[in-house]
């Protein structure tokens, strides 16, 4: 089994989930079996992919580095290649980033230069003062301790998120709020000792971006352009139109965003689009996300390219493919979604999964997980 690229082992780091598993297939269907570092969660699909070359299961971020360091650490000083190392989930990547200076010269990995400098921007505030440096549109925001006085002149709707991806419950403490009793009786639920409230706005969409930048943001490839099928509020939606990302001004801004905050690595930009057509900069998580597979099925593996573009030291121009339209749906949360919600029949989500191009876990070819799924359905609702 070959798990390495050019010599250079080739590592999958990450909490448990679909997310991981279609790093690892990007990497298998290109001749890559990486190592997989699985931090455990209540159910195991990644696990099962058959192109694994060696699998540990930790208990928790902090296990999985330790591990890390005494299997691997030693590989760069004894072979000269530094192995690389993909992740998928806020936590990893929030915590690696904090070690940057102890693995730096023993692995290749996401990172900003420095400690810490990802978490700065990880922090939604943050971003969005960036991102509203560099000319994007965003919304009017406020960022307020659990015990803070609410600010003045509020414009409801309201929505609450947690400021970080690493603080509080995630979408469990975004609430939508449409006077000021609501909001107060929300914050009294939130987990999270640091709250954004934003304007909410009746949107029309959402786009999501796939890519990856290299040489601290100076060179950055988008691969993919999703929007929404279906608005799911304070939810995301799990079935999605894809397509080429063409938008050469956007482009150039996110660029500069990356460059300035020095980051190499694999992430996605999230916009809401307003009813009239507008585009507002939303978030950035320097990672993969769940919708990491569009990339492979548009012809362009991100986690490959990515360390073939680090490799390399630039994003070789063959690697910018063409590719027409298509679907991809999140299968298990789709079907629960819509045909357990009622929105369509058996048959008419048959035909849509059909008609995907892009499915997340059913794979012919690597049945395993799919498997797993089967076995426990119930957990992955």
């Amino acid at each position: 089994m070959n798990n390495s690229y050019n010599g250079h082992l080739c590592i999958v780091f990450a909490l448990e989930h679909y997310n991981p598993l279609n790093m690892i297939r990007a990497f298998g269907e290109n001749g890559i079996n990486p190592v997989y570092i699985s931090v455990k969660r209540r159910y195991e699909v990644a696990t099962r992919s058959k192109y694994i070359s060696k699998l540990h299961r930790v208990d928790s971020v902090e296990d999985g580095y330790q591990l890390l360091m005494n299997e691997y650490g030693n590989i760069a000083a004894e072979t000269g290649k530094k192995p690389y190392i993909v992740f998928s989930d806020d936590k990893s990547v929030g915590f690696f980033d904090l070690h940057y200076e102890e693995w730096k010269d023993k692995f290749i990995t996401y990172n900003a230069g420095r400690n810490g400098r990802i978490n700065e921007f990880m922090d939604k505030y943050q971003i969005q003062q960036l991102a509203k440096k560099h000319g994007f549109n965003v919304l009017d925001s406020y960022v307020i301790g659990k015990n803070d006085p609410l600010p003045e002149n509020l414009w409801y709707p309201i929505i609450t998120k947690d400021i970080s991806p690493n603080s509080g419950s995630w979408k469990f403490d975004v609430y939508i709020c449409q006077n000021e009793q609501e909001l107060k009786e929300a914050i009294e639920k939130i987990e999270s000792p640091l709250i954004m409230i934003q304007h909410f706005v009746d949107k029309k969409n959402e786009m999501a971006l796939e890519g990856y930048t290299i040489n601290h943001g100076k060179e950055m490839q988008i691969i993919t352009q999703m929007t929404w099928k279906y608005l799911i509020q304070g939810y995301y939606s799990p079935y999605h139109d894809v397509c080429m990302f063409t938008d050469k001004e956007m482009e150039k801004k996110l660029q500069a965003m990356f460059e300035e905050i020095g980051f190499e690595g694999v992430f996605e930009v999230e916009f809401l689009i307003d009813k009239d057509g507008t585009f507002y900069f939303m978030e950035t998580n320097f990672r993969a996300s769940a919708w990491n597979p569009t990339c492979k099925f548009a012809g362009m593996p991100l986690d490959y390219l990515w360390v073939k573009g680090m490799e390399n030291g630039y994003i070789d121009p063959a690697d910018r493919k063409e590719f027409e339209p298509f679907t991809s749906m999140s299968e298990v949360i789709d079907y629960g979604k819509r045909v357990e919600g009622g929105m369509v029949s058996i048959a008419e989500w048959l035909r849509d999964f059909k008609d995907a191009k892009c499915v997340y876990i059913y794979d012919k070819e690597d049945r395993g997980p799919w498997d797993a799924v089967i076995e426990n359905w119930d957990s992955f609702k």
